[in-house]
C-alpha cells in the first residue's frame, strides 16, 4: 500500500472552495488524471454516491471505481476505491486565516494490482508519479477557486 498526502493553502473560505469540490461530475475541470466521470447512482451527492472515473496517467488508462464514504459539506469528502486500484482517500478543508482561507489536504492509502507492479508499483506509483499529479491538480483546483 502506499500513503499519498498532499495540500495546498487557497485564498477563499472553505465553504467557497467547497462550491467548487462538491459537484463530483467537475473533478475532471482540475483533476488532470481524471478523464471522465459517469454516476452508478441516481445520487451525485453525498454518502452512498457511486461512480466510475475514467483515469489517465500517462500510457495508462484504467476505470477507478469510487464511492462516497464521508460527506461533510464545507469540511469533508471520503472515498473507497474497488476497482483494479483499491483503498482510501480523503479531501479535507481547514479554515486558516480567520476563516478567510482554506487549507485542501488530499490524504489517499492506495493499492496497485500485481500487474501495475503491486506494493513496489504502489510504492513507486504513489510517491514519484502521483503526488506530483496530484500537487499539479491541487494547483489547478487553487486557481479554479481563486479565478
Amino acid at each position: 500500500m502506499s500513503r499519498i498526502e498532499v495540500s495546498i493553502d487557497i485564498d477563499a473560505s472553505p465553504d467557497r472552495v467547497w462550491q467548487v469540490v462538491e459537484p463530483i461530475e467537475n473533478h475532471v475541470d482540475w483533476m488532470h488524471d481524471a478523464v471522465a466521470i459517469h454516476f452508478e447512482t441516481d445520487q451525485t451527492r453525498g454518502v452512498g454516491t457511486s461512480f466510475l472515473c475514467d483515469t489517465k496517467v500517462g500510457p495508462i488508462k484504467l476505470v477507478d471505481r469510487m464511492e462516497i464514504t464521508e460527506w461533510e459539506p464545507g469540511a469533508t469528502m471520503g472515498v473507497r476505491h474497488t476497482g483494479i486500484v483499491t483503498g482510501s482517500g480523503v479531501f479535507t478543508l481547514t479554515a486558516i486565516d480567520n476563516g478567510t482561507r482554506t487549507r485542501f489536504a488530499w490524504i489517499e492509502t492506495l493499492k496497485f494490482p500485481w500487474w501495475l507492479g503491486g506494493s513496489l508499483g504502489s510504492s513507486i506509483g504513489g510517491s514519484l508519479v502521483m503526488k506530483p499529479i496530484w500537487r499539479r491538480n491541487l494547483r489547478g483546483l487553487k486557481q479554479l477557486v481563486e479565478g
